[in-house]
């Protein structure tokens, strides 16, 4: 049985980019997530060690975001992913990375990376 958990707009300060301001003065990210995990025991014991702790998650995220700076938010993407599917419970992860304040020379609300992984 595969349902999915979801977290929306996790939002840190980072360092990530090609530009040399993107790594000096930073900005904000926001990172979507959907975890395909089987809920089934946790329903049934009502218990969170029985399901992904989407608190350690979000958490997660944001060391990432505030961790190491990349230049493309691809590789943001790919190394949230990663930590994600770290936790065996979790068999899929969709990741959007957005990066509201991208320095394109056009107006846009901003710029989006969406990636799947899973553990196949």
């Amino acid at each position: 049985m595969v349902d999915t958990i979801e977290l929306t707009g996790i939002r840190a300060f980072g360092y990530h980019g090609v530009l040399e301001h993107e790594r000096t003065d930073g900005q904000e990210f926001a990172v979507d997530l959907r975890l395909d995990v089987d809920t089934a025991l946790a329903a049934s014991s009502d218990q969170l060690a029985d399901t992904v702790d989407y608190a350690a998650v979000a958490q997660a995220v944001v060391r990432v975001i505030e961790g190491e700076p990349v230049d493309l938010i691809e590789t943001l993407a790919h190394t949230i992913a990663d930590v994600v599917l770290i936790d065996p419970r979790v068999q899929a992860v969709q990741v959007r990375v957005h990066k509201p304040q991208a320095p394109i020379p056009v107006r846009v609300d901003g710029v989006s990376v969406s990636i799947k992984r899973s553990r196949s």
